[in-house]
């Protein structure tokens, strides 16, 4: 059975399951990560792991949309909606950027870019926890601001794309293409800086 052929099955172990694979996910990554060190992880066999999750890529990308949700959850708590745009602005890049140079943050990448051609359905999964879920994120922060005349944004979700694609300037390309390993604050800073400055010179009003 595909990951496409079957639907999330819920059940009292359900959060267990999920909970000891995202320990297995990030500690040895989508591919070092084996279907019986999750289910000893969540203390659960493989039957009861198998019930709610036939497949890997369909357990990797439930804990996906959770991790996604919870960061962006975090981060709006955090965000200060009422603060000088500047800085909402550069909150925000810097923990974009910061999940995107993330081992999961790449993983989630890499194992959509290579599924999905295969598996569209787990492709729109992972596109709906991930960059739809982060423009609605950031639409929610800009929106304050656009009303009291600060942003000019006629066109959101064109806004809230470039936002995102600007955090994946530079450094994250690199590190994709392992050529950057070791990244520093200072490295982070130039391309959070950038994406505040070139985002404002487009929208500030």
């Amino acid at each position: 059975m595909t990951a496409m052929a079957a639907e999330i099955k819920k059940g009292r172990k359900f959060d267990q399951v999920l909970e000891g694979a995202r320990t297995v996910f990030m500690r040895d990554g989508f591919e070092g990560a084996s279907v019986d060190d999750i289910a000893r992880e969540a203390g659960v066999s493989k039957a009861t792991l198998y019930s709610y999750f036939p497949d890997k890529r369909l357990l990797f990308s439930e804990v996906s949309r959770q991790e996604c949700n919870r960061q962006a959850e975090e981060a709006f708590e955090v965000i200060g909606i009422g603060a000088p745009i500047e800085l909402v602005l550069h909150e925000a890049a810097s923990r974009v950027v910061r999940f995107f140079l993330s081992e999961f943050g790449m993983q989630v990448f890499r194992i959509c870019v290579a599924e999905s051609y295969r598996f569209p359905e787990l492709g729109q999964r992972f596109y709906d926890s991930g960059p739809a879920l982060l423009r609605s994120r950031l639409s929610q922060i800009f929106a304050p601001y656009v009303e009291k005349g600060i942003l000019k944004i006629d066109d959101m979700e064109l806004a809230t794309s470039q936002f995102a694609e600007l955090c994946k300037s530079d450094l994250f390309v690199r590190k994709l293409c392992g050529v950057a390993h070791d990244t520093s604050e200072a490295d982070i800073e130039r391309v959070v800086k950038g994406v505040v400055d070139v985002f404002l010179s487009r929208y500030l009003a």
